[in-house]
């Protein structure tokens, strides 16, 4: 940011104040609201000027203008046209209070200071001078690509939402996108010329109820990071209930699901409340939760449409508390504890518990389960030894102590030891046996060092008998610190196995995570994953009901036997090669959940391809009946009349009406001989004898020949936009040509004299849409689907025009292609078909 001096003999400013009028789409009225304003604050006495706005020659704007001071804009030359621009100098030479500052995102011209207007902006603030400014939601920088989704449109200015988060002030400027979309029918944003591709591009109604939506968010955001800050400044520590916040406790155990769905249930007897999942994980990374479980448990409450979210905290209560608190969480959801009756007995306070006394103004929901007081089970001493090892302790416990008893008779003259070195030395020796078999062989050491240094080295040697106190003491010292010693060497060995465990599941999870973010979801290679993770010699899917082999579940060990993992509802992966630990369990678990997702994803995929066959021959069939009953019948009517009135003999007729029976006859054939032809192919269509002919057809070529295939020319001529720019679209050309030739029909018939109908093409994403816009009396939101049921007319009684099926007939030869046909409302009256198609891929380009 450039930095402004004050002029000399004048004190410096502080900062200027920035307020921004955010608008949720183009069109809303910041321009008129920010010069409001900026009239309003002139009238209180306020220096006032404008340093650039933007009216776009709309009356209403322009007459705000009268009355406010505008500093003249510099001029510059680009690309042999000429551009104003906002004049940043004069407006610092002229430091008045406030200046008005239109388009904050706009590209300031080659030559200008600042690249971006934005940039000024932040000049103009540092020089003191306050500054309103208006910015449409499309230009924040992060929602950038998310508008260009929705709309089809990039947005080349953007402004980065840093800048407008520092805003003192941000005012929402918005309208329903239905008044907006009349604002622009009755010419008060557009010129005549625009506003019917302005209505069939970007204002459409999805994308402006879309920006708004976005907009409304973004500012919701932005309001509640300010009053999280103001909390904090403010040293607020409680509650405020702004809205229902519910934070559910996970440790990863199987009363998850439970306390999910309760604590989603609470969220949900409010509007707008919020559902928070937290898991606190202990800051050594040695917590017992089950990854699988708690993976299962994240994909639940997202679907439930909550948020997880993991914190680290050696103590779990004030963890939770305090995440609680920084979230503004008004109630906490936690399960009553699992432990059982001993546990409960030895530390009568629980998490739980705990939690309840801390919470304050936290209301706390204690939720039973299935799970809760029936315990947990204890750690087995020596559970995590190899067997070798279990053996080895006990037999270490009990000779170890022996052979360093007759090691210490044997050396007792040479090295005159005392009793303090002996006891000692079979410290060092329980230490090791706690470091070969466990506390258990510990304590077994510590009682055989203690008779063995009360028998041999404790006078009266030889007898069970201590006559000094303080070899008593010394005895007593002696065994409690080998087994406190013992328990702690014992524990700092399970810790590191368990953290040499946790380190490499987390290498495994990671590496598994890897491979799905890589888009690796499919069977086969996620079976293949597993088999090398766990070194297995074979992996399988199977049904569960064969058993043509011995398999074990999983919760069990194997001798060479297959060891089987349910995978859904009726298949289970069976996985042979080697013992599989216990310590291995959970990561297989983890494995399994995976792909059991896959295999219902792949199941989903086969259904839905086993389904589209059908779903097409329907709309075939569908379309073919439409098709006789309709088309069909009103050539063959014509036809027969013509020819029946030339055999008549009761009428005579001149050569100039044989004529013209004659050309009705032959103009009806021809027309049933053209929709026979496209009846027979969508026959082979449906019997699957004969696919649809799809290819890149050009929007331009096929219009013509719709419009000439009318019935009867329409009374205006139809208007036609931006379909010569068009992509092509992969379509049936045949096909496409009757749908547009009904739908343009239909519009004609509808619009009044005067109004004609309007065909325009536009893109969105990767499809082209077509819409055919009459200025009619429209339909009903209620009657929309029923217009396009076969026979259907509406309360149209003119007989003369069709048994009411050309739109049923249109929607069902559109689906059939994979496109959509859907009904919109014309603002300031009728209605616009929508025909939504696939674009054609474009080839590549040549070398």
């Amino acid at each position: 940011m450039a930095q402004v001096s004050a002029p000399p003999g004048e004190r410096r400013r502080p900062p200027g104040r920035l307020k921004v009028y955010l608008g949720a789409a183009p069109g809303v009225g910041k321009t008129y609201r920010m010069l409001d304003e900026g009239r309003r604050r002139a009238e209180r006495g306020t220096d006032v000027v404008v340093g650039f706005a933007e009216c776009h020659r709309r009356p209403h704007t322009e007459k705000m203008l009268e009355r406010l001071e505008v500093v003249p804009r510099q001029r510059r030359s680009y690309r042999g046209m000429e551009v104003t621009e906002l004049d940043l100098d004069a407006v610092l030479a002229r430091r008045p209070d406030v200046v008005l500052i239109d388009e904050l995102p706009h590209t300031n011209a080659p030559g200008v200071r600042n690249t971006k207007r934005w940039q000024d902006v932040e000049e103009l603030l540092a020089a003191g001078i306050d500054v309103v400014t208006t910015v449409n939601i499309q230009h924040l920088e992060s929602l950038n690509d998310v508008v260009e989704k929705i709309t089809g449109v990039p947005q080349r200015e953007t402004v980065p939402d840093d800048v407008v988060r520092r805003a003192h002030q941000i005012e929402l400027v918005d309208m329903p996108p239905e008044a907006l979309r009349r604002r622009m029918a009755h010419g008060n944003i557009y010129a005549p010329e625009k506003i019917d591709a302005a209505l069939s591009h970007y204002f459409r109604v999805g994308n402006l109820t879309a920006l708004r939506e976005l907009a409304l968010l973004w500012l919701a955001e932005r309001v509640d990071e300010t009053l999280q800050r103001y909390r904090a400044e403010h040293g607020i520590g409680g509650v405020w209930e702004t809205r229902e916040r519910v934070v559910v406790a996970l440790t990863g155990g199987p009363e998850g699901e439970t306390l999910i769905r309760r604590a989603a249930r609470i969220a949900a007897r409010s509007a707008g409340g919020d559902l928070l999942a937290v898991h606190v994980a202990r800051s050594d990374g040695l917590a017992g939760a089950s990854p699988a479980a708690l993976a299962r448990q994240r994909q639940l409450v997202e679907t439930l449409g909550g948020s997880y979210h993991t914190v680290v905290g050696d103590h779990v209560p004030a963890a939770l508390l305090a995440f609680a608190r920084a979230e503004n969480a008004t109630q906490l959801v936690v399960g009553v504890s699992r432990r059982g009756r001993l546990l409960r007995w030895l530390t009568p306070q629980g998490v739980g518990d705990s939690v309840v006394e801390g919470s304050g103004d936290i209301d706390v929901h204690m939720v039973t389960h299935e799970r809760a007081g029936r315990g947990r089970a204890l750690p087995v001493p020596g559970s995590g030894l190899s067997r070798t090892r279990r053996i080895a302790g006990p037999v270490a416990g009990f000779v170890l102590p022996v052979l360093l008893t007759l090691l210490l008779r044997g050396v007792a003259g040479p090295l005159d030891l005392n009793l303090t070195s002996e006891t000692l030395l079979f410290l060092l020796a329980v230490v090791g046996v706690a470091c070969i078999g466990g506390v258990v062989s510990a304590l077994l050491a510590s009682v055989t060092a203690s008779l063995l240094l009360n028998y041999t080295f404790i006078p009266p040697i030889g007898r069970f008998t201590v006559y000094e106190a303080n070899n008593i003491l010394a005895l007593v010292v002696f065994a409690l610190v080998a087994v406190i010693v013992a328990t702690v060497v014992d524990g700092s060995q399970r810790l590191s196995r368990r953290a040499a465990s946790a380190t490499a599941e987390a290498e495994t999870l990671s590496s598994l995570a890897g491979g799905i973010l890589r888009g690796e979801l499919d069977v086969p290679v996620l079976l293949e994953r597993t088999r090398e993770t766990f070194g297995m010699a074979s992996v399988e899917l199977r049904p569960r009901h064969r058993e043509s082999e011995a398999v074990r579940p999983a919760t069990s060990r194997g001798n060479g036997d297959g060891i089987a993992v349910p995978i859904g509802a009726d298949s289970e992966l069976v996985l042979r090669g080697r013992p599989l630990p216990a310590t291995e369990h959970r990561v297989l678990t983890a494995f399994a959940a995976h792909l059991t997702a896959a295999v219902e994803r792949a199941r989903l995929a086969e259904a839905a391809a086993e389904i589209e066959p059908v779903k097409a021959a329907d709309r075939m069939r569908t379309a073919l009946l439409a098709a006789v009953s309709h088309d069909l019948r009103t050539p063959l009517a014509g036809g027969w009349a013509a020819i029946s009135s030339l055999r008549s003999r009761d009428v005579s007729f001149s050569e100039e009406d044989r004529e013209e029976l004659l050309a009705t006859a032959e103009e009806s054939l021809a027309k049933l001989n053209r929709l026979v032809d496209n009846l027979l192919d969508m026959s082979r269509i449906q019997a699957g004898a004969l696919t649809l002919h799809l290819q890149p057809t050009a929007l331009a070529e096929i219009l013509p020949l719709a419009l000439d295939s009318l019935p009867e020319a329409p009374a205006d001529p139809v208007v036609v936009q931006d379909v010569a720019d068009a992509p092509a679209v992969l379509a049936d050309p045949p096909l496409l040509e009757r749908v547009i030739a009904n739908l343009v029909a239909n519009a004609a018939r509808h619009s009044p004299a005067g109004r004609p109908v309007t065909v325009a093409a536009s893109v969105l994403a990767s499809r082209v849409e077509l819409r055919v816009i009459d200025r009619g009396p429209g339909i009903r939101q209620q009657d929309r689907e029923r217009a396009f049921a076969p026979f259907q007319r509406l309360g149209d009684t003119d007989n003369t025009t069709g048994l009411g099926l050309g739109l049923a007939l249109s929607r069902g030869l559109t689906e059939a292609m994979g496109g959509t046909l859907s009904p919109e409302d014309t603002p300031g009256g009728g209605l616009t078909m929508v025909v939504s198609l696939p674009a054609a891929p474009v080839p590549p380009a040549g070398p």
